[in-house]
């Protein structure tokens, strides 16, 4: 018995059969169509040029901004480690963790420049609102990781996933601070 209808290997048959003419249909032509298309693949790789200066950009200013709010952190941690030294022993590894961040997002002002707004007067306070701070920047990072090209947005899921640990360690850390 014979089999009626379209049959998978009649159906690519086809396919290829379609492909084929549309590959020799694209190869035949005269020197103006050739120099129409030369003009068209010219114009077509200035686009894509452009796009990627764009994408470049676009990056860039996701990283200047990524490395403003890190930055902007570490200088909150150097006032609180400053007003309140007894602190210093479970800030240290947190804050150097946040300094690699900064570097690990590129070149930018250099850390000494940043500035902060005193301390409060209030050790366990001071925690506090460091791991508010580090909640504000790991929000801010996830934020900019949707609109991050691939590599970029794996840095800052990284970042961000810090962030959220260190606002859960400090969260601690105020409740075994003394006031």
């Amino acid at each position: 018995m014979r089999r009626t209808g379209t049959t998978r290997r009649g159906a690519l048959t086809a396919t290829g059969a379609i492909a084929m003419g549309a590959v020799l249909a694209g190869c035949g032509g005269g020197d103006d169509e050739s120099a129409g298309r030369k003009g068209s693949a010219r114009a077509g790789a200035r686009t894509a040029a452009d796009r990627s200066s764009a994408g470049r950009a676009a990056e860039t200013s996701l990283r200047v901004k990524a490395r403003s709010v890190s930055t902007s952190l570490f200088a909150q941690y150097e006032t609180v480690v400053r007003t309140h030294p007894a602190t210093t022993a479970g800030l240290a590894p947190l804050r150097d963790a946040v300094r690699a961040h900064i570097t690990a997002l590129g070149p930018g002002d250099a850390l000494g420049f940043v500035r902060t707004r005193p301390g409060t007067g209030d050790a366990r306070a001071a925690v506090r609102e460091l791991a508010a701070a580090e909640r504000r920047a790991a929000a801010s990072h996830t934020e900019a990781l949707m609109k991050a090209p691939p590599e970029l947005a794996r840095l800052l899921a990284s970042v961000a996933a810090a962030a959220s640990a260190h606002a859960y360690l400090l969260t601690e850390l105020a409740k075994e601070t003394k006031a």
